[in-house]
C-alpha cells in the first residue's frame, strides 16, 4: 500500500479490510513523511504496532 492510500483510508468512515502479515488491523495513523503506520489488530485493540504502510495489503 502506498502512504497516500493508507492516509485516506484513516479518514474515512467506511471501514476498510487491510491486512499485515495476513491479520485484519486497523489503520490508526500515518506519517507520511516516514511511511511508518501506527495500527492495531481488529481482535486485539490494545495490540499496537508501527509498521511500515509498504507492508499493509488492502482487500
Amino acid at each position: 500500500m502506498d502512504r497516500r492510500r493508507a492516509k485516506a483510508i484513516t479518514a474515512s468512515s467506511v471501514m476498510t479490510h487491510v491486512t499485515y502479515k495476513g491479520i485484519p488491523i486497523y489503520i490508526e495513523n500515518v506519517d507520511e513523511e516516514t511511511g511508518i503506520a501506527d495500527i492495531h489488530l481488529i481482535n486485539q485493540p490494545s495490540n499496537r504496532l508501527k509498521v511500515p504502510v509498504t507492508s499493509l495489503v488492502e482487500h
